[in-house]
């Protein structure tokens, strides 16, 4: 765990010695940046109230249900909520990205400090890792 620790720190100074973005850049990144997040949770929270209204719905249309029925809406509930989870990981990736471009991290790889491509980075604007350190991530 030591040795991780320490190349983390090691990647976080080698990004900072890194060239670093002009002010306008750097607007431009967490103007983008805050708009997704501010997309994203707006996305959420109708999810969440979606869920919530189907809920209702659902206690109160419940009556005469077999158990296919329940199973069936067991399983469309559990499914709308791991949506919602699936955007809550989303709000919470997007304002790590802003927090690091805060830090003036943000684009660099948390793991080597190498740069990460602009194409990952208009992909995947969160990105944490380049690609190589992704694919290492994901072997094991």
């Amino acid at each position: 765990m030591a040795k991780a620790t320490e190349t983390r720190s090691a990647a976080t100074a080698k990004a900072a010695t890194k060239g670093t973005r002009s002010a306008a850049e750097t607007d431009k990144i967490r103007l983008a940046l805050t708009e997704r997040r501010d997309g994203l949770q707006s996305e959420y929270d109708q999810t969440i109230s979606d869920i919530t209204e189907l809920q209702r719905d659902r206690l109160t249309d419940s009556a005469g249900d077999d158990q296919a029925d329940t199973g069936t809406k067991t399983f469309e509930r559990e499914q709308e909520i791991t949506l919602a989870n699936n955007l809550l990981e989303r709000i919470t990736q997007v304002e790590r990205a802003l927090e690091r471009l805060g830090e003036g991290h943000y684009g660099y790889c948390e793991r080597c400090g190498n740069a990460i491509p602009v194409e990952r980075l208009a992909a995947f604007p969160s990105a944490t890792l380049c690609v190589s350190c992704k694919q290492l991530e994901e072997r094991r």
